[in-house]
């Protein structure tokens, strides 16, 4: 997807870090359109489509006027557009803390070496587990992440079983999220993705299992509501 080195954006915005090892702090959001995935527990599907085309300039202009040091490169899949690479360097040239929210399917090889790589790999109840490209475990630096999101005990045996086979603590921190229910406001319900999981139950998993993973949670969907967007 590109049209002469422009991309397509579903939004840009300025919030709280939700997730990983920044959660919590002040992070600017560039939102891109477009996923090749369809995960079972997809919270952004509305950024599968639309959006609108976007100069380099104009997204660097956007970014700079929040005066936030960290932003956020997501999607959608941000890889599946090849003019994010330039302007993840040209962000890291402004010297900005650059972060990118990749789903594991795609080579992080020619990302911008100052960038954090946060590499979502897919576990069996999103339905893409066979999308995996395991060849960016060894392009992991420290620096870098690794997230499972997790929605029965099947995904977590096979991600704590990942884990240990590639021995990917001692390579960065890595993350297990629990899939998490968004609030249906119209009806006062809540909406379960296939493989809702309680955070209480992965974390005792974790810890029976003396696993020294993160437990992690998305922190703006306890501050704001589940389905607000642009926080």
């Amino acid at each position: 997807m590109s049209q002469s080195g422009r991309l397509k954006v579903t939004e840009i915005f300025h919030s709280i870090q939700g997730e990983g090892v920044r959660a919590g702090v002040r992070c600017a959001f560039v939102r891109l359109t477009g996923c090749p995935l369809r995960c079972t527990y997809c919270d952004t599907e509305y950024a599968f489509e639309g959006g609108r085309w976007m100069t380099q300039d104009e997204i660097v202009a956007q970014v700079e006027g929040f005066g936030c040091p960290t932003v956020e490169i997501t999607g959608g899949e941000p890889l599946s557009q090849p003019d994010v690479l330039p302007l993840m360097t040209r962000l890291a040239d402004l010297g900005k803390l650059v972060l990118l929210e990749t789903s594991g399917a795609l080579p992080i090889d020619r990302v911008d070496p100052r960038v954090v790589r946060i590499v979502d790999f897919k576990t069996p109840s999103s339905g893409e587990v066979e999308r995996n490209c395991w060849a960016n475990i060894d392009q992991l630096r420290p620096g870098d992440e690794v997230k499972f999101v997790i929605g029965t005990r099947a995904d977590y045996e096979w991600s704590r079983d990942v884990v240990r086979r590639h021995d990917l603590t001692r390579r960065c921190p890595v993350i297990f999220c629990p899939v998490v229910g968004l609030a249906d406001e119209q009806r006062g319900g809540l909406k379960l993705y296939q493989g809702h999981l309680e955070p209480a139950r992965l974390a005792e998993w974790i810890v029976a299992d003396r696993l020294d993973v993160r437990f992690g949670y998305q922190l703006h969907k306890i501050i704001w509501s589940p389905t607000a967007r642009g926080v």
